[in-house]
């Protein structure tokens, strides 16, 4: 008995010990789910995960997120508080045999003292499929609350009949404003002050990573705490209480920050697409370098890119489209900085792509027509007539299919009568537009003009934009 205790208080104070030298994020883990910085819509006082966990019925669960947004953590925490065993295993390392002696153990404790066991199992999207298939028998008659973690999309990353059993549960990135209470309160634990830029600087440049934020802040407070020391010293007296700067923050980056307000924000993003759309490839590669070093969301940027490949180039260069989609497609699987050459191919050839904002002008003419005249029928001739009695009612009726026709074309109005004649898509001259607009003229040459000059088609072509008039006088 006496060699039990004197065990029991050797690993209580190894413990000790290893808690006090562990990494700043995890002394700062919380220590009940009140205390979690963060993800509101999952555990906030009264959202739906906290609510299954205080009613001790929670079931087996994915948690799909981004690092650093507690994954692990409320794990731990779901464990404590419905008062399961906690066994984690990182799918980096484990394998079959380890899921299976844990699911043994389980089934162990259960038989013994009725106690159940929540198997966290990280990075699940490394499992193979026969892996992941392991996990199934034991999941399936609840010998493990199996809760997965996965950065990558579950229904691709995870086998149908495992993900089946699972709730989804979605993680999103911190705020800003959450990422600055996760600091202050080391700050505060830690007895460090910081200057508000620094701090501000500190959270930007962790985007919504909790942990990167914390390792952030832990060399910060190892340089400010050598500098107050050599500062005691040679003033040979306290000083100050250790105190983070922006320069503390670089050094601890080891990278130059820079500072921007939010209508520098907005500033830099307007001059990266107006760059790119003005068909200078060399001022929108220096933006985009600008964006990703001043700590902007690649993903954002890779998003302006995927728009403005059909605001401003459209059918042009129908191609630049699926350029834009690979280079946001390359982000995801291989993320900064290689990516960075991804963007950098997609700035450039959105920059000297032939340009047309035809799409984006027919889609805001369309919708305010929508918006502001009555509600056409649809003709009966474009209505369903597929359904038994649809021809009775004379849906359908009337419909040339374009494919009987040696042209592949009939002469058709496919508008609401009462919007007959209106035209909203009007190619340009450029590009692969200048084919479309050709085949325009020639589709429309039977109802009037048959003028097939090519060039820019302005308001003032009667052929392409018929009903301007009218337009403007609404």
């Amino acid at each position: 008995m006496a060699a039990e205790r004197a065990q029991d208080l050797f690993d209580a104070a190894a413990e000790q010990e290893l808690a006090s030298r562990a990494p700043l994020a995890h002394r700062m883990r919380p220590r009940s789910i009140a205390e979690v910085i963060g993800q509101p819509k999952l555990v906030g006082e009264r959202a739906p995960l906290r609510m299954i966990v205080e009613s001790g019925e929670l079931g087996s669960a994915i948690f799909f997120g981004p690092p650093g947004t507690g994954k692990t953590t409320i794990a731990r925490l779901i464990a404590e508080s419905i008062d399961k065993s906690f066994v984690q295993l990182s799918a980096v390392t484990a394998g079959v045999k380890d899921v299976r002696e844990v699911l043994e153990g389980a089934r162990r404790q259960l038989g013994m003292n009725g106690r159940g066991t929540i198997l966290f199992l990280d990075e699940i999207h490394r499992f193979s499929r026969s892996q992941q298939d392991a996990l199934l028998p034991g999941v399936e008659d609840g010998t493990v609350v199996l809760i997965g973690a996965t950065t990558e999309n579950p229904f691709f990353a995870l086998n149908a009949p495992l993900l089946s059993r699972l709730t989804l549960y979605r993680f999103e990135e911190l705020t800003r404003e959450e990422l600055s209470e996760v600091a202050l309160r080391a700050l505060d634990r830690e007895g460090v002050t910081i200057d508000e830029e620094a701090l501000r600087i500190c959270c930007e440049f962790g985007e919504g990573d909790a942990r990167s934020v914390l390792t952030s802040l832990e060399v910060a407070i190892a340089i400010a705490r050598t500098k107050q020391k050599r500062e005691s010293s040679s003033l040979g007296g306290p000083t100050e209480p250790a105190h983070i700067d922006v320069a503390t923050i670089e050094g601890a980056r080891t990278t130059r920050a820079l500072r921007f307000g939010r209508d520098e924000h907005y500033d830099l993003i307007s001059a990266f697409i107006k760059s790119i759309r003005g068909s200078d490839p060399d001022a929108g590669v220096y933006w985009l370098a600008r964006l990703i070093a001043q700590g902007e969301d690649p993903r954002f940027i890779a998003r302006r890119l995927v728009i403005l490949a059909s605001e401003d180039v459209g059918n042009a260069d129908p191609m630049g489209l699926v350029v834009a989609n690979a280079a946001a497609e390359a982000l995801d699987r291989v993320g900064l900085p290689e990516a960075s050459l991804n963007l950098t191919q997609a700035v450039t050839y959105l920059a000297l792509a032939p340009k047309s904002n035809a799409s984006t002008v027919a889609y805001s003419e369309a919708a305010s027509d929508v918006a502001s005249l009555p509600a056409g029928a649809v003709p009966p001739f474009l209505r369903d007539g597929h359904y038994q009695g649809a021809s009775q009612l004379g849906h359908g009726q009337g419909y040339q299919y374009p494919h009987d026709d040696p042209r592949g074309w009939v002469d058709a109005s496919y508008l609401p009568e009462e919007l007959v004649g209106r035209r909203y898509f009007r190619p340009v001259g450029r590009g692969r537009e200048q084919e479309l607009y050709d085949r325009l003229v020639a589709l429309r040459s039977g109802e009037q003009s048959t003028s097939s000059s090519p060039g820019p088609v302005d308001r003032d072509n009667n052929l392409i934009d018929d009903n301007e008039t009218e337009r403007q006088n609404r």
